[in-house]
């Protein structure tokens, strides 16, 4: 990253690369996650939630994208190697072992509601500190925020069948 790029970041510059690779992380298992439970999800409303998740799941890998974009900007280095992802998550992972709608819903509401708590987290840390990252955690939390809505919605439609 240049110098003065780093310059204009008012607060620990490597603890924030720690908190994106933390929420990179998050985004990587969150993208597998909605990917493998769209190809097993069975049960009611199962086309409505298999093109919900497959949706879900390209915008987490575009979060993903974002974050190792910013992460390089600021000078550091993105997780390398997916066991790691384990190791640092803020959410976890929850495999989808019972694969019926309600539960592949109710995994992945638990997952956006922490992605929500995640970067409601760094959106108040850069918030007046770091112009460019402040930008970036503001988008992502605004499609955290319509994941769970859209999710929500589809457990109420489940629940009126």
């Amino acid at each position: 990253m240049g110098t003065k790029g780093r310059e204009i970041v008012g607060l620990d510059v490597d603890q924030l690369i720690q908190l994106l690779n933390k929420a990179l992380a998050d985004e990587w298992l969150a993208y597998y996650q909605y990917w493998i439970g769209a190809k097993v999800v069975s049960g009611p409303l199962r086309g409505q939630v298999v093109a919900e998740l497959e949706e879900h799941a390209a915008d987490e890998l575009r979060h993903a994208g974002m974050l190792v974009t910013r992460i390089l900007q600021l000078g550091g280095t993105p997780i390398l190697k997916p066991e790691d992802w384990y190791k640092i998550t803020n959410c976890g992972y929850d495999a989808p072992e019972d694969p019926s709608v309600k539960k592949i819903l109710e995994q992945n509401i638990k997952g956006e509601q922490c992605a929500i708590d995640v970067y409601n987290k760094l959106v108040e840390l850069t918030k007046d500190k770091d112009p460019i990252t402040y930008p970036v955690v503001v988008e992502i939390l605004a499609d955290e925020v319509e994941h769970e809505d859209d999710l929500q919605a589809l457990m109420e439609d489940l629940e009126r069948k």
